[in-house]
């Protein structure tokens, strides 16, 4: 698994941003269950944004609820969060999430891959 951000960049407040993370790598037989989008500014921990599940669950933050969405392709295994009404401070790096279910003979087990995080800027 190769997960790839995209999208980010500079936007003034109010303004959109659609980012989006596809997975490059091959996976072979291994699922990928849940993806989300985490977020870090600077001198903050780490926070979920959102979340999708392979069968379209999704979870928003309260921080962000009504301005971002979560969705998904799974054909693609692209994972997308369009987000509006941007304001100064959903700036951060943004950082996408995947749980991938492995199985072997030994039995199954969920790996968390990350991709290397994409930068978004709001200005006033």
């Amino acid at each position: 698994v190769q997960l790839v951000e995209s999208g980010g960049g500079l936007v003034q407040s109010g303004g959109s941003l659609r980012l989006s993370c596809a997975n490059t790598g091959n996976i072979g037989s291994a699922v990928i269950n849940v993806m989300a989008w985490y977020r870090q500014a600077p001198g903050k921990e780490r926070e979920l944004v959102a979340s999708i599940s392979k069968t379209g669950t999704t979870a928003i933050a309260d921080s962000v609820k009504g301005r971002f969405t979560i969705s998904r392709d799974n054909a693609r295994n692209t994972v997308y969060l369009q987000m509006n009404s941007l304001k100064p401070e959903d700036a951060a790096v943004y950082y996408c999430k995947a749980d991938v279910t492995v199985t072997t003979i030994e039995g199954s087990r969920v790996l968390e891959h990350w991709g290397q995080g994409t930068l978004v800027t709001v200005s006033y």
